[in-house]
């Protein structure tokens, strides 16, 4: 990142320099191991990532608008490392035919590749008792759809969506397992690896609430802290003592067994759980969390479920500030290229934010202040740091004076 200085212009678009944090080996592998560039002359893998990646910076709505940013300049398609601006038919046919899966691989391999940066230039909040903990926070979230326009789709009688099943990695604060599936999907179903290594603590709304899942993170020695159901059957076996003079939100600390036909017939009901009890002013209602761990302080299980809130930021972010609500495609390898495409960019802009970006920025300020400078031959850092820190005065020689015409339509 040091390679970025402190000076105004470059020879290299905005754009340019965003793509480059993407090692050329990185997408040579990941388009080698799906043969994503077979029987492709024109437009590569590369070029749909080029084209795709400026549709999420510059908020496209269509491929024309694509086509028509890229195209404005041959300097600026150049300086891409393209040799000709993509045509509509040619984008709509690669987003059809290329296998979203190139991209999917793309944003793994980044993820592994910045890994340790990441991890060490993060702003989670740090709950003592577990600082040194791993802690993943799953959740999904839904983006409707026209359903005659999207017929595969499909999720109530008249309506389409797509759910997004997101692992979230608290100590790189980003997601490190996403699947996109239809809307219909029930959430627990919706992510492969529930079950995590040793010491893992997984935490999740009670969508997931699931005694055989449960059973099966015991097992593998993980802490999970979700909410329980409200029809939920248990019998309380000790309640703990509240302290006096803190943690006012916590009306409630017990150990539970569960009761039911259905937690008997798995085995659960022999397992004791723990279940903490949250005031939510701002809510005006209680919370219940269970969970198996039965040493830590209930401010600590508190805090953890309040955890939650830094996935549904990230949902928040990514559908305010990039494109994953208006598509460029109606196919179902279109849509998932696109939503993968834009968590290629969701990171970069992550790395470039805690790297690059000497204070801290509102997230919809920073990607607005990237898209305004684009296709600007500016640096970097110059944007990140120099930008928007107020009025501009010229220092050189003014320009000349501009003579306008009365009227412009006619000499």
């Amino acid at each position: 990142m040091g390679l970025y200085k402190r000076t105004k212009n470059t020879n290299t678009p905005l754009l340019r320099q965003i793509l480059d944090l993407v090692p050329r080996w990185i997408f040579s592998r990941s388009t080698a191991q799906h043969k994503s560039d077979k029987g492709c002359s024109r437009y590569k893998a590369y070029d749909q990532f080029v084209a795709l990646t400026f549709g999420q910076l510059n908020k496209c709505y269509t491929l024309s608008d694509i086509s028509t940013g890229i195209g404005v300049s041959e300097t600026f398609i150049s300086s891409l490392g393209l040799s000709q601006s993509p045509a509509t038919s040619t984008m709509s046919d690669g987003n059809k035919n290329r296998s979203y899966k190139v991209f999917e691989s793309l944003y793994h391999g980044l993820l592994t590749h910045y890994t340790y940066l990441l991890s060490k230039r993060h702003e989670s909040h740090i709950i003592k008792e577990i600082k040194d903990h791993s802690i993943k926070l799953i959740d999904s979230t839904v983006i409707s759809l026209c359903l005659s326009m999207f017929d595969w789709a499909k999720f109530r009688t008249a309506k389409g969506g797509i759910k997004i099943h997101t692992c979230w990695d608290d100590t790189m604060m980003i997601p490190n397992v996403v699947n996109i599936t239809p809307a219909k999907l029930h959430d627990r179903y919706g992510l492969e690896q529930l079950v995590f290594s040793k010491g893992t603590i997984v935490v999740e709304d009670r969508a997931y609430f699931d005694f055989l899942l449960m059973l099966q993170r015991i097992r593998a020695e993980n802490v999970f802290v979700t909410r329980i159901k409200t029809n939920t059957l248990f019998e309380t076996v000790r309640e703990f003592e509240l302290p006096q003079g803190i943690d006012q939100d916590i009306l409630k600390d017990e150990i539970i067994r569960l009761t039911s036909k259905k937690a008997v017939g798995t085995g659960i009901n022999q397992v004791k759980l723990r279940l903490v009890h949250v005031y939510k002013p701002d809510q005006n209602k209680v919370i219940e969390i269970i969970t198996n761990q039965l040493d830590w302080t209930a401010r600590t299980i508190a805090d953890l479920y309040k955890k939650r809130w830094d996935i549904e930021l990230f949902f928040k972010a990514i559908k305010q500030n990039l494109q994953i609500k208006t598509f460029v495609g109606t196919s179902e390898n279109a849509v998932k290229s696109q939503i993968y495409i834009a968590l290629i960019t969701y990171l970069l802009l992550q790395l470039i934010v805690r790297t690059i970006a000497k204070k801290k920025h509102a997230f919809s300020n920073f990607v607005e202040k990237i898209r305004i400078c684009l296709s600007f031959y500016l640096t970097l850092d110059y944007v990140c740091n120099q930008v928007g820190e107020g009025a501009k005065r010229i220092r050189g020689k003014p320009q000349a004076n501009l003579r306008f015409k009365t009227d412009l339509f006619f000499t």
